[in-house]
């Protein structure tokens, strides 16, 4: 049975490079077949597809972040925490990106957002153990103070992500940020900071429930990391 469960992340990981790996060579024929500019019709552009490959490319390379960390650092990530890595990137990239479930499943990235605050506030907990095991002098955290530690991460790591998304829009002309109405017409003032504030808040709101959580959890039933 444990052998099983083993191979059920080595399962999903394999799976999951596959499926980046050929949209990488189905956006790579798409860039020389597609048109510069967007098709009159609609579509994608080949600026859209060389984004879509780019992303494709980061993906396949972050999907080992889990076995870097657990060689480099001498930490075991959790099982479930792992595939649950891993089918966010899937649903990201593969499903948001190459499906377009960005534009044709309401809510999507929302959806995103609040899997990827839950699951960064649970690895926040891991870094605490982490960093704690490297320093030299042994300190004693408070659970409190290594789920505030957590909540901050988190939210950290989501307001990142926005800047990116802030810069790459600005250098390449995009729509991450969703400032830009389906026809063209720029939003102003507080309609254009919706998007932007909406996955921040998702983040915060996904991060505390899982950090509060595990905070609020009988001290016997928490697992070391």
């Amino acid at each position: 049975m444990k052998r099983f469960k083993a191979d059920w992340n080595t399962i999903v990981f394999w799976l999951v490079f596959a499926t980046l790996a050929l949209s990488a060579v189905y956006t790579a024929v798409q860039i020389a077949q597609s048109a510069p500019d967007v098709p009159a019709g609609g579509g994608k552009s080949r600026g859209d597809y060389t984004i879509m490959l780019l992303k494709c490319i980061l993906g396949m390379g972050i999907l080992f972040l889990p076995t870097i960390m657990t060689r480099r650092f001498n930490v075991e990530i959790p099982r479930a925490m792992a595939i649950a890595y891993a089918v966010f990137l899937y649903s990201a990239i593969y499903l948001g990106e190459v499906q377009v479930f960005y534009d044709r499943i309401p809510h999507w990235d929302t959806i995103l957002h609040a899997f990827s605050g839950g699951m960064l506030g649970a690895f926040g907990f891991i870094v605490v153990a982490v960093l704690n095991r490297q320093s030299s002098v042994k300190i004693k955290l408070s659970p409190l103070f290594e789920s505030v530690f957590a909540f901050c991460f988190a939210l950290s790591i989501g307001v990142l992500w926005e800047v990116y998304e802030f810069t790459i829009d600005g250098a390449l002309g995009l729509n991450m940020q969703r400032f830009r109405l389906a026809t063209g017409e720029q939003l102003i003032g507080r309609a254009a900071l919706i998007d932007t504030m909406k996955d921040l808040i998702t983040d915060g709101i996904a991060a505390f429930v899982v950090t509060f959580s595990r905070f609020a959890m009988p001290r016997g039933r928490k697992k070391a990391v």
